[in-house]
């Protein structure tokens, strides 16, 4: 049987930049808009072999916040491969990079910090 499901994100920008992202979808977790500070959307065009990809952030959005969401998003990355192509050895190539991503940018944080 096939289901749909609507995922509907609005987007607020100024001339500063994005103000607001807010989503909502018929499978999420809690009813009605939810409030994002950043979203990463990929799409593969297979006629073209290309990605197309919509990267945003809200001006709210900290450094350290994107290292996290940076990390997170390559994480399930990893798994989201796996999962398609059964290849736990560049899986696990994928998490060994984020690892050392995260690694690298909590230093980094850590001199801009002064400490």
């Amino acid at each position: 049987m096939t289901r749909n499901s609507t995922i509907r994100i609005d987007v607020a920008t100024s001339d500063q930049g994005v103000e607001d992202i807010r989503w909502e979808a018929d499978d999420a977790p809690e009813p009605g808009p939810q409030e994002a500070n950043a979203m990463i959307l990929a799409l593969w065009d297979a006629e073209r072999r290309n990605a197309l990809r919509i990267d945003l952030w809200t001006q709210r959005m900290t450094v350290d916040d994107m290292n996290d969401f940076v990390f997170q998003t390559l994480l399930s990355l990893a798994d989201t491969y796996r999962a398609a192509t059964n290849d736990d050895a560049l899986m696990s190539e994928i998490k060994i990079f984020a690892r050392e991503f995260a690694d690298k940018a909590s230093a980094a944080e850590k001199r801009r910090a002064g400490g």
